[in-house]
C-alpha cells in the first residue's frame, strides 16, 4: 500500500470523479484507476460501487477512508513540521485577487522561489467567487482573496485588511462633504461583477440604508473601474493605496461617507486540504502581506 494509492482513493471520493482526481494529482485518469484497482486487489475488497453512474464508496470504502484520512493527515503534519524547504517540489495552483496581484504578490513569488526552489507556480487572477469555486472544485490549491473569516468549507489564514473609499472625478464635485448612501445612490456606479466580494460589500452598504444603487458600468477589474471613474463615468469603491498616484495628481478624489473602510483578505484552502506545501505558502503569504493587521477579538 502506498501514499499514492491512498491519495487516489481520497481525491476520487472527495471530488466525486476519477477525472477530477487525476487533474488534482497531475496524473492520467488511467493511472488513478490502476492505483485503486491494485489497492482493491491487495485488500481483497471493492472500495467503490461501480454499478451506477455516480461515484460512491462501498461500506468497506467508507471504513477505509477513515483510516486513509488519518494517515494522510499524519503525513501532512510530519512534513509540515519536520521537512526542510528543499524537500518540497511540484506545482502549486495559486488563485489571487487583483488587489493582491497589484501590491505584494511579486514579493511573495520572490519569497517562494527563494525558499522552495523546486516548486513551480501556476497563477490565476479572478474575482472572489470564481476563485472560491475553483478552490472547491480542486482546480486551485490555494487562493489569496478578500473575505471574512471563518468561511464555511475553507481553512483560512488572515492576511490583514485594505482601506477602501468611495472615489470620484473632481469634476463631479462630490468631495469635501460627508455623503450618505442615499445621496451616492443618485449617481451612476462603476462596480465589479457580481462574482466579486467587492460587489457584495457595496450592495450590503446601500441596503443597510434601504436604498438601491444604479450601476452604469460593471467590469472584472478594479484598474478598469478606476479608469472609468477618472473619465467621469461615475463613482466607485476603490482601494486607496492602489490609486494614491491618481489621488495625488487630482485625477480622483475621496468621497467621505460612513462606508466600512477596511476590506479583509485571507489565504484559503479547502477544509480537507492535505497538501503541506499549500499550508506553508499560506503562512508565507501571511508573513509577506503588508496589509493592515486586524484584531479579530
Amino acid at each position: 500500500m502506498t501514499f499514492q494509492q491512498l491519495e487516489a482513493v481520497y481525491w476520487v471520493s472527495s471530488l466525486g470523479s476519477f477525472s477530477a482526481a487525476s487533474d488534482r494529482l497531475f496524473v492520467t485518469q488511467s493511472t488513478i484507476s490502476m492505483r485503486i484497482r491494485k489497492l482493491e486487489k491487495e485488500l481483497g475488497v471493492d472500495l467503490f460501487d461501480r454499478s451506477s453512474n455516480t461515484i460512491q464508496l462501498t461500506l468497506s470504502g467508507l471504513e477505509f477512508m477513515q483510516y486513509a484520512r488519518r494517515i494522510l493527515d499524519l503525513r501532512t503534519e510530519l512534513v509540515q513540521n519536520v521537512a526542510s524547504s528543499d524537500a518540497f517540489s511540484g506545482q502549486v495552483r495559486l488563485g489571487v485577487a487583483e488587489v493582491v496581484s497589484s501590491t505584494w504578490l511579486p514579493k511573495l513569488i520572490e519569497s517562494i522561489s527563494a525558499q522552495y526552489p523546486k516548486v513551480r507556480l501556476e497563477i490565476e487572477m479572478a474575482l472572489t467567487e470564481e476563485l472560491v469555486e475553483a478552490l472547491k472544485r480542486g482546480t486551485l490549491d490555494l487562493i489569496l482573496a478578500p473575505g471574512k473569516v471563518p468561511t464555511t468549507g475553507l481553512t483560512t489564514v488572515t492576511l490583514g485588511a485594505v482601506e477602501f473609499s468611495w472615489m470620484a472625478s473632481p469634476v463631479l464635485g462630490l468631495g469635501h462633504v460627508m455623503r450618505t448612501a442615499r445621496e451616492l445612490a443618485q449617481w451612476p456606479l462603476v462596480g465589479l461583477s457580481q462574482q466579486s466580494y467587492h460587489h457584495a460589500v457595496i450592495e450590503h452598504w446601500f441596503r443597510r440604508s434601504n436604498v438601491r444603487c444604479h450601476y452604469q458600468i460593471r467590469c472584472k477589474s478594479i484598474a478598469v473601474a478606476a479608469s472609468m471613474v477618472v473619465a467621469g463615468a461615475g463613482i466607485a469603491y476603490l482601494p486607496i493605496r492602489c490609486f494614491q498616484r491618481e489621488l495625488d495628481a487630482g485625477q480622483l478624489e475621496l468621497v467621505e461617507t460612513s462606508a466600512i473602510k477596511n476590506v479583509e483578505f485571507m489565504a484559503a484552502m479547502t477544509a480537507d486540504e492535505i497538501n503541506p506545501l499549500s499550508m506553508r505558502i499560506s503562512d508565507l503569504a501571511r508573513q509577506v502581506s503588508d496589509f493592515q493587521q486586524i484584531d479579530w477579538h
